[in-house]
């Protein structure tokens, strides 16, 4: 039996609020199936049950105090019914006679009075009869469609939900899966030091949960997934273990095993905040930071979703084995829902060889470059291929080999005072570079004992600037230098994005713009205003 079409009201998902009775059927529902489920889906069967819920709310109000005609149903006078096929129309009963038909068993006949539609006659006390099968609800409204509702308001929704979830004591999360703390399988210490001595074995890991529950005695007459659910709650909670995989993979390692810099940032990329006004940068100025992509940057929103990106190193990334996690380049890095490191596969574009990497989220960056840029002969400047792998969670790395030859290269050197100096010489390189970037450092040691220096005697960073502007126009006959140089060698010897650099260069009167972005520093007005 098709029907009239049920709506609801236009604004009924803009407006809608997660209910007490809807977390309870959430939390009946994750006890009937007993497995763990994700935010998504969990707002799924949300979606589903309320629009079911609304269905039948809306029948039941358009049968009001109306009695459902079906032909089976015997009737008495004065009785009103509802009738579906009639789009919902009511009508009151005002006569019933016995009906006549040789193929058919004794039934009745119904006269009905119908609202706006005068008499009619129906059959009643009729068993076989195709308006007796269950109502078939035409729903024309899309907002009725758990699809369309999930598309469009699925994202609102699941931000709801997720408020709710998260300040409910009875329902535990783990790599995104939500559960009923009351169904966990009780793990104790003793599993516990069990896991992490698996893990031990395994050089700290990763390993997923099923490998350490081969190897632990937890009841094995339980839903396997809850086991694995309770045990991943238990390694979550305890400080010793940390949840490295990838989105819909949890992996396990030991935290004394992982590498330093995945918690602790190298000293190379820690940044000190420095206050400015992003509105005094020029357009020009602003589109080049766009283009430097420094993870650091405020500015920094590339929406693009590109299949290969290109990253020239400036020094602390070159020195700390790391590469910035901008938006643009996460999207070609594995993510997790909740892990704030993420272990994975590096894997070498021209030998196919395969080395481990980090995703650090918290401080965006990732972490374990170092030995290959030393084996690729990289410098600050070198530019490096980034793209997805073909296996999930795998990124391939990859450099533009060059003959090798001497190159005229800006040169950093550390004179006796511990200052920092440049002088163009040749250099050997076999990897391409960005030549405004690049930077050869024949001592690093030198480099090193600077940065060292620095944390104890912080300078000022304007003099910093106007020290890095005045050696690096030494090597240019007209004593001009680029923004963009100037933001490589500024990070030489301190971490900052473009921004403060370039507030520096079109805020002090020292330094005068003389067309495409390129600067210069009067010494004497520097004289005259130092500060």
């Amino acid at each position: 039996m098709v029907i009239a079409p049920l709506s609801i009201r236009p604004d009924y998902w803009d407006t809608y609020s997660i209910q007490e009775e809807d977390l309870e059927y959430l939390y009946n529902h994750l006890l009937e199936i007993e497995t763990p489920l994700t935010l998504d889906e969990l707002t799924s069967a949300l979606v589903n049950e309320r629009i079911d819920r609304e269905k039948k709310a809306l029948q039941n109000h358009l049968l009001d105090e109306g009695k459902l005609y079906l032909p089976k149903e015997h009737y008495e006078i004065n009785q009103v019914l509802t009738f579906p096929a009639l789009g919902w129309k009511k009508g009151k009963v005002i006569g019933v006679r016995s009906g006549y038909n040789p193929e058919l068993p004794a039934f009745d006949v119904i006269e009905v009075e119908l609202e706006g539609d005068g008499k009619k006659t129906f059959a009643a006390g009729l068993e076989e009869h195709h308006l007796n099968r269950p109502i078939d609800v035409k729903v024309d409204d899309p907002l009725l469609d758990p699809q369309v509702v999930m598309q469009n308001y699925g994202r609102r929704l699941a931000g709801l939900l997720e408020s709710e979830l998260t300040s409910n004591p009875d329902l535990v999360r783990i790599a995104g899966r939500w559960f009923p703390r009351a169904l966990l399988v009780d793990v104790n210490i003793g599993h516990l030091n069990l896991a992490e001595a698996v893990l031990d074995m395994a050089g700290g890991g990763p390993l997923p949960t099923a490998k350490l529950l081969d190897q632990i005695e937890l009841p094995t007459d339980v839903n396997t997934k809850l086991t694995e659910f309770s045990l991943n709650l238990a390694l979550q909670e305890d400080g010793r273990f940390d949840e490295v995989g990838l989105a819909g993979k949890i992996l396990w390692f030991l935290k004394r095993l992982e590498p330093d810099a995945v918690h602790n940032p190298p000293v190379y990329l820690r940044y000190a905040p420095i206050q400015y006004d992003p509105s005094s940068l020029t357009p020009e100025l602003v589109a080049l930071e766009g283009e430097l992509d420094d993870e650091l940057s405020t500015s920094n929103q590339n929406g693009a979703a590109p299949n290969e990106v290109v990253v020239s190193l400036i020094f602390p990334h070159w020195r700390s084995g790391t590469l910035p996690l901008t938006k643009r380049m996460s999207r070609l890095f594995p993510t997790a829902y909740e892990a704030p490191r993420i272990q994975f596969t590096l894997v070498d574009g021209d030998t196919g060889d395969s080395f481990s990497g980090w995703v650090v989220r918290e401080h965006r960056y990732v972490y374990g470059l170092r030995e290959w840029y030393e084996a690729q002969g990289l410098i600050p400047g070198s530019t490096v291929h980034i793209r997805r792998g073909k296996q999930p969670g795998a990124v391939i790395v990859q450099v533009d080999k060059r003959r090798s030859a001497r190159e005229w290269i800006r040169t950093v050197l550390v004179g006796a005072d511990g200052g920092i100096v440049y002088a163009l010489l040749k250099q050997v390189v076999t990897a391409t570079f960005d030549e405004r970037m690049a930077i050869y450092i024949p001592d690093i040691g030198s480099i090193d004992q600077v940065w060292e220096q620095s944390s104890h005697q912080r300078k000022s960073f304007q003099d910093i600037v106007v020290n890095t502007v005045r050696e690096l126009a030494k090597s240019n006959p007209q004593g001009h230098v680029h923004a963009h140089e100037l933001y490589a060698a500024v990070n030489m010897v301190r971490r900052c994005p473009p921004g403060p650099i370039f507030h520096e260069l079109v805020t002090r009167p020292w330094f005068v713009h003389i067309g495409d972005l390129y600067f210069r520093l009067d010494e004497a007005v520097r004289e005259e205003k130092p500060e």
